[in-house]
């Protein structure tokens, strides 16, 4: 046995010998090798490429410092800034928060190449796109936005533009971002200079306004400023907004310029303001306000963005407020004249009730007899409706029915509670009323009252009469509301409904005892109606469900906005989310 083991001991020691060999002998043969010349791979042109791409981030920060860099002699820059305008990145400096922008599509626009070797180049010539697009935020709010360059092309469409432009409203849907849109031109429209550039003419496409339509469906915020002539697509971009702003000392906005108005309407010598300006379209509800200038419209978009969540399946933002819930405003007792035919203020009562320096009124200008807008009441966004005695005595005329309307759709989309302060004597009357369809844009916001959901709270200050009246406080079934003990209502106004009611007596008593008799009956009429009408007695029959003392009507508001928004705003957002909730806005 101990033999058998020596042998293979031998073996084995033999066997690794051998290996130790055979290797020692490829080394000294590779050896032996490398003092023989060998033959040298040519070298490629990629060799002489940096290899930390050095020359690719050169290209790149060559052409946005070019972009960044105002050309002050480009006629384009000087007629900006002849027109009193800000350059379109200053005013993306003014917008947003300082050192938040982050630009989207830095480098897309025409480049001139000049070749240095093989592969490699450099740009010799530059013209950015006219439009700088990208993310940034408002008060540390995230957003995305859209800019015009009025300064290459008036703004018109390049190679990059509508591209840039799509992308990002599909951005603000992807990622529920509010989008903002600053509009200086054309906003990427046609010009005829475009069929010269490519050859031929081209049916125009609209690809950026199925996105439209689904922000303002989904509540995603479309806030919209113009600062310059907004020509076409332009206008359409900004008019399409939740809310749109003017720049009073530089804005206009206009289907076509006066150019091709005067050869379709032979109008001539018009200018731009006459065609299209401030005066025009912040009184005809084309555009929501107006501001003085642009720092003015900047304001203004943060001030709308700060009551408005980020899409509609989140909750309206809310802060804290020092002003009391239980502020008791005494002056508010006296603030509806015992005689119904005397004015009040109704802005003085508006902002008597919510906090402090929150309301923000929309459309000031147009729609006078309606006023409406934001607020806040204990730091929670609402939205305030109100009818305007001031004007036309607050009897509700066309356009006021369609700046509501508007307005209910815009809280319904973005999940804030409305209160209405109400005082509506009816429908505006008369031949002018017949001549602007009034009833027709009644009966669609009749149709806008019962077909949205957000909750509604009225506090009845004066007068309620007619369809108008029911509209407005009949449409939440159960209906919450208020009345104050001015408040006074029916199917008719007393001035004109007595005529109408005890038109034979009164007629037959002049017939036959003269004037003076009828005059006298009329006023036994008149005061037995207004005894028969004392709120109180409607209260009896539970005709309205409770009055209370005006001083105390804020805090009866912020005690019903504080359940709504702990109670019933969560619920809707999860059917938002859902999808079993789905406001429409356009």
């Amino acid at each position: 046995m101990a033999g058998d083991e020596d042998a293979t001991r031998k073996v084995a020691s033999t066997s690794s010998s051998e290996v130790a060999k055979e290797r020692l002998a490829k080394v000294a043969s590779h050896i032996a090798d490398s003092d023989t010349p060998k033959r040298r791979r040519r070298k490629s042109a990629d060799s002489d490429l940096p290899a930390d791409y050095s020359d690719i981030l050169g290209q790149l920060a060559t052409l946005r410092t070019i972009a960044a860099t105002p050309d002050t002699t480009n006629r384009g820059y000087v007629r900006q800034k002849q027109a009193g305008k800000l350059w379109v990145r200053e005013r993306v400096e003014q917008l947003l928060d300082p050192g938040s922008f982050q630009e989207v599509g830095s480098v897309s626009g025409t480049v001139k190449w000049r070749q240095l070797g093989p592969q490699k180049e450099e740009p010799e010539d530059y013209i950015p796109s006219n439009n700088v697009q990208g993310f940034g935020r408002l008060r540390g709010r995230k957003i995305v936005f859209t800019a015009d360059d009025y300064s290459l092309r008036a703004g018109h469409a390049d190679g990059a533009l509508m591209d840039k432009t799509v992308y990002m409203e599909k951005l603000a849907i992807a990622l529920k971002l509010p989008i903002v849109k600053l509009v200086d031109g054309s906003s990427g429209g046609g010009s005829v200079t475009t069929i010269r550039q490519t050859g031929f003419s081209y049916v125009p496409p609209l690809p950026s306004f199925t996105q439209v339509i689904q922000q303002l469906n989904m509540g995603i915020p479309n806030l919209g400023a113009v600062l310059g002539p907004a020509i076409g697509l332009g206008a359409a971009r900004v008019v399409a907004c939740h809310f749109s702003v003017m720049a009073g000392d530089i804005s206009s906005l206009f289907n076509a310029g006066p150019n091709v108005v005067k050869n379709a309407t032979f109008e001539e010598g018009l200018s731009l303001t006459d065609l299209g300006g401030p005066d025009v379209h912040c009184r005809n509800g084309t555009i929501d306000n107006l501001a003085a200038d642009e720092a003015g419209c900047f304001e203004q978009i943060r001030t709308v963005l700060s009551y408005l969540p980020d899409c509609g399946t989140k909750l309206p933002p809310t802060v804290e407020v020092s002003d009391p819930i239980n502020r008791v405003s005494e002056n508010l007792r006296t603030a509806i004249p015992r005689a119904k035919n005397r004015m009040y203020n109704p802005r003085a009562i508006i902002t008597e009730v919510v906090d402090q320096g929150t309301f923000f009124e929309i459309g000031s200008l147009w729609g006078t007899t309606a006023i409406v807008g934001l607020a806040r009441l204990g730091g929670k966004p609402v939205g305030i409706v109100s009818l305007n005695c001031e004007v036309n005595a607050g009897a509700l005329d066309a356009l006021g029915s369609q700046k509501i309307t508007r307005m209910l759709k815009f809280l319904d989309v973005f999940n804030i509670p409305l209160v209405q302060f109400v005082d509506v004597p009816g429908y505006a009357v008369g031949s002018q009323a017949e001549r602007t369809a009034t009833m027709r844009h009644g009966v669609t916001l009749a149709a806008t009252y019962y077909s949205t959901t957000m909750p509604i709270f009225s506090v009845i200050v004066r007068r309620v009469y007619g369809v108008a009246g029911g509209v407005m406080l009949d449409c939440r079934d159960p209906r919450m509301r208020v009345a104050w003990p001015s408040g006074v209502w029916g199917s008719l106004p007393l001035e004109g409904g007595i005529e109408v009611g005890h038109s034979f007596e009164l007629k037959e008593i002049e017939r036959t005892e003269g004037k003076a008799k009828r005059d006298e009956r009329y006023s036994e009429l008149e005061n037995e109606y207004k005894r028969l009408m004392n709120p109180v007695r409607t209260a009896n029959h539970f005709g309205v469900e409770e009055i209370i003392d005006p001083a105390y009507t804020r805090q009866v508001c912020c005690e019903w906005v504080d359940h709504v928004y702990s109670s019933l705003l969560p619920q809707r957002v999860m059917e938002r989310i859902a999808g079993k909730l789905q406001p429409m806005f356009a």
